[in-house]
């Protein structure tokens, strides 16, 4: 199948790959780790363990994410908020304030169940780049990675990325896990890169979208506003997912 994105140096721009219907699994458990979880202690009789992973079997089967959301909800620690007074205030304050003014928003947005689409982040963008008015779809070819990534732009290139960003919601036909959803949203942001400027930062608010507006939450978002992803890159999003999933895991066990 032909890769989800693509930097398109004809000028079209933002096309989508489909490596598959969801991210991979982790590979499957080693006989040493199975002999360890077969000797491990078992749950009281009519109670389940939370999972230890978002790739569970029935994540991928379409089963709820509730069990491990449930843990999330008790979250102590906002890691985006705390992120972006770390590392957006040491840049400005004026955009971290901003930024902070938008991940308010998105959080509104995520418990009311909005629809994810442009016209939902170009009102958040709105904050983070502290324009008058919400900004409008890029008219022109954009450049990113110093030039090494061209996004072009054709008069279907919004409704194209609305269709992407419909794809974040949970869909009993087409079932994909929470990450694997989150994942493709933040990339779809970033390679269709709607903006002129600030597509990082939407890219980020998108993730955390996706995640809160099904009750999940992060305590730590490190990995996930480090990393550079080239739009040729097949690999980019499962590490992408993985990340995801590592933080949201993690998350659940600090959390107890």
């Amino acid at each position: 199948m032909p890769p989800r994105y693509r930097c398109d140096h004809r000028g079209r721009g933002g096309n989508r790959w489909r490596t598959s219907s969801s991210l991979p699994p982790p590979p499957a458990p080693t006989r040493t780790a199975r002999a360890r979880s077969a000797s491990s202690p078992r749950p009281p009789s009519g109670t389940s363990p939370p999972p230890t992973s978002c790739w569970s079997p029935g994540a991928r089967r379409g089963v709820s994410d509730q069990p491990l959301l449930d843990w999330i909800r008790r979250i102590h620690r906002d890691g985006a908020a705390a992120d972006i007074r770390a590392f957006d205030a040491a840049i400005d304050p004026a955009r971290a304030e901003g930024l902070l003014t938008a991940l308010d928003r998105v959080r509104a947005d995520a418990a009311r169940g909005a629809d994810l689409d442009f016209e939902l982040l170009r009102h958040w963008q709105q904050f983070v780049l502290g324009t008058p008015r919400p900004p409008e779809f890029r008219a022109l070819p954009a450049f990113a990675k110093e030039g090494r990534e061209r996004y072009g732009i054709g008069p279907d290139t919004r409704a194209r990325l609305d269709a992407c960003l419909a794809e974040s919601a949970p869909d009993s036909e087409r079932p994909l896990p929470l990450t694997a959803r989150a994942a493709r949203a933040y990339l779809d942001v970033c390679f269709f890169h709607p903006f002129d400027d600030g597509n990082a930062r939407c890219a980020f608010l998108t993730l955390v979208f996706v995640l809160a507006r099904e009750g999940a939450a992060l305590d730590n978002v490190s990995l996930l506003r480090r990393v550079s992803y080239r739009a040729a890159d097949p690999s980019g999003p499962v590490f992408l997912g993985n990340f995801v999933n590592r933080h949201l895991v993690e998350t659940r066990r600090r959390t107890g």
